[in-house]
């Protein structure tokens, strides 16, 4: 059984910030946050490949960090998504992801194999 559970999700002003996070059952060598916007598709965000490698989208350089809790362990993981100067565009489900495969800096839904249940983030004045 594989458990992904994201929070830290919530409603926040143009500018403002939220801090995501998502729980690991295992560890997993890489993992990603996605989101998906109402009509749209889901789209890589960023991800982390082993202690600290990162991608990030280019819509968020700058402005999301992801990172790892305690990134030499191989057991539990926490991953965070720290995001500042949110826009109203940032406005969507987060989606944890993860997988156990070699597969640094993936950035396509189909690299991973396990999925959190989401957590929304709305920004707006």
């Amino acid at each position: 059984q594989v458990d992904l559970v994201e929070s830290g999700g919530g409603s926040v002003q143009p500018g403002g910030s939220l801090r995501l996070s998502c729980a690991a059952s295992g560890y997993f060598l890489t993992m990603a946050w996605f989101r998906q916007a109402p009509g749209k598709e889901r789209e890589a965000v960023a991800s982390i490949f082993g202690p600290g490698r990162t991608a990030y989208a280019d819509s968020v350089k700058g402005r999301f960090t992801m990172s790892r809790d305690n990134p030499h362990r191989t057991t539990k993981n926490i991953v965070y998504l720290q995001m500042n100067n949110l826009e109203p565009e940032d406005t969507a489900m987060y989606y944890c992801a993860a997988t156990r495969a070699f597969t640094p800096e993936a950035m396509s839904p189909t690299a991973y194999d396990y999925w959190g249940q989401g957590t929304q983030v709305n920004v707006s004045s």
